[in-house]
């Protein structure tokens, strides 16, 4: 079976979406192992506890880029589509949790927990809606 050929948009998406991430596991790591050692303080504290994030934002860019980038009208709709569905799962399963929370039925959800649900149901939905089309 021939293989095909990655799209130079979706090679760039590749590229810049695993230097992120591997920004995101040495800040991450860095600052686990920082933290309990060195005990910052202050603005050092801030930025150190900060520093894991910025690779996240870095992603949003990336898929953001990705989305310009390709030129394939059928392939970024159906991105963008997936994206909506996991935007929406997102923000109703936070908020009927956020509220479960209030009412001491359910417990604390630490926020940075919130982008890889969205990472697992914006997937979810993109196997679906892709699904549509088989």
């Amino acid at each position: 079976m021939p293989q095909k050929k990655l799209a130079p948009a979706i090679r760039r998406y590749i590229l810049r979406f695993f230097t992120a991430m591997t920004l995101y596991v040495i800040f991450l790591v860095g600052a686990v192992w920082a933290f309990p050692r060195y005990h910052p303080t202050g603005l050092l504290a801030y930025l150190l506890a900060i520093l894991p994030a910025l690779p996240i934002m870095a992603v949003i860019g990336v898929v953001a880029l990705y989305v310009t980038e390709e030129q394939d009208e059928f392939q970024r709709a159906l991105l963008v589509r997936a994206l909506l569905w996991g935007i929406g799962l997102t923000l109703a399963a936070t908020t009927a949790w956020g509220f479960l929370e209030v009412f001491s039925l359910a417990p604390h959800l630490d926020l940075y927990l919130v982008f890889p649900l969205f990472c697992v149901l914006a997937g979810a939905a993109n196997g679906i809606v892709r699904l549509n089309y088989k």
